[in-house]
Formats: C-alpha cells, structure tokens, sequence
C-alpha cells in the first residue's frame, strides 16, 4: 500500500493518522480529509496527485467488469493484508500468478521525508506471490472502493488491476494495484543492498519503513508463507539497523 501523507498533517485532519496499534481506520478516509491532504501536497511541491474526476475514472472502469450486486473481492500483497482498513467480511490466503512483490515506490513523505527517503512495496510482472484476498459484500462494494480508492489511487502511482486469486475455495477474481512504472514514482531497477539501505534509515511522520517491512514479514510468516525476496530484505535491513525485526 502507498503511504501518502501531507507534510505536516496534524492530528485531527490527516486521513493517515493511525490507531494505538499502529493501523489505518477506515472512517479516517473521508473527502474532506483528502482535499485538504491533496492541498497540502501541492503546496509541498514533492508531486501533485490525479484529480478527483481522474481517480474515479480508474474506479468505474474497474467496477465495469464486476457484476452489480455480487461481492468483490481485493487481493492484499502489502498493508492491504493486515490493515485493509475496509469492511471485510471473509479473508482467504490467495496466490497471484504472473506477478511479484518489489519495494520499487519512491516515497519521501509519510514513512520517510525528503532527507530520509524511502520505498514501499508494489508488485511488477514476474512468477507468482501469496497475499490475502478480502471479500467486500455486495451492499458495500461503492462505499468500500471509494475508500480503497482514496488510500491506493491518490498519486497515480498505482494502476489498478485485475487478477486471478487462487485459494484453497478456488480462483477467485479479485481487484489489485500494480506499479505504474510510467510514474515518477517508479524507482526502477535496484540492487537488494541498496533497498535496505532506504529503508532502514527512511522515517516520517506515520512511522519507519522498516516497520512496514517488519509487519509484512510477520504477517507472510504468520500465514505460513516463505517469501525469500521479503526475507533476504529483511535479513539485509535487520543487518544494518542492529533490530531484531519481527519475532516470528
């Protein structure tokens, strides 16, 4: 997930804020709180973010392919798995082929700043990952995607996407964000060594990028999952930050 933020949010506006457990709340992503982190980010000058109009856009053509009044399904393969922040009514562990996980988004704000920057995860085509695969009711599918939308798609720095979600109760389509490497954002290629080195030194104003490594390595491994991407990032970043990481 991208952790946009404003650069100096406050404590009652920013849509980023997070809880004593370090989570995002779904009822903290309300139009209001965007436009005014959009307008903060603009004056920032770091980047601007896709209009309102463009971010709908890219919600309705992906809603164009899922079948009114049937339940949607989102494939999690970064925060989305622990915090998604939504109303989630069943989750599955899911496998995506055709796909891999990759710390390639550019970040300077919200887990890191212009002095400290940092990366987060997005997934770019290559052989396969596990993540988690929520399921979305019927009746919430507009008010859920519109908060999916608002925490995913305000950069543009995602494309949204669907893929095929293999679980144990079958394949399932699912809605998914993958690196739009025509983005400013897209870090392109990096060495292993150089991505820890990011993100173990890169912080802001929601927390370290490290923690959001951690929290993905201990939710993979809480599912039974051996990631070796995630763990040799994990073993590299632990290495120069002296951490024990995740306990798990």
């Amino acid at each position: 997930m991208s952790d946009d933020s404003a650069a100096d949010p406050g404590p009652d506006l920013s849509p980023f804020r997070r809880d004593e457990n370090g989570l995002l709340r779904r009822e903290d992503f309300t139009p209001e709180r965007i436009a005014w982190l959009t307008e903060q980010v603009h004056k920032s000058g770091l980047w601007t973010f896709i209009s309102e109009e463009e971010r709908e856009a890219t919600r309705r053509a992906i809603l164009a392919r899922h079948t009114p009044g049937e339940d949607l399904w989102v494939f999690g393969y970064g925060s989305l798995m622990w915090n998604p922040a939504l109303r989630v009514t069943e989750s599955r562990t899911a496998h995506v082929k055709g796909w891999t996980r990759n710390f390639c988004l550019q970040l300077i704000i919200g887990r890191a700043m212009p002095d400290k920057p940092g990366l987060m995860l997005a997934i770019e085509e290559g052989e396969a990952l596990t993540g988690i695969a929520h399921r979305i009711d019927a009746d919430h599918v507009e008010s859920e995607t519109h908060i999916l939308w608002m925490r995913e798609m305000l950069s543009g720095a995602y494309i949204p996407v669907w893929v095929e979600a293999e679980t144990q109760d079958g394949v399932l389509p699912a809605v998914t964000f993958v690196m739009n490497k025509a983005h400013q954002r897209y870090a392109g290629p990096m060495a292993l060594e150089a991505q820890a080195r990011l993100i173990a030194t890169a912080e802001g104003q929601t927390g370290s990028n490290r923690d959001y490594l951690y929290r993905c390595r201990g939710e993979l491994r809480r599912m039974g999952v051996d990631d070796p991407y995630v763990e040799a990032l994990f073993s590299a970043v632990t290495a120069l930050t002296g951490e024990p990481g995740d306990p798990l």
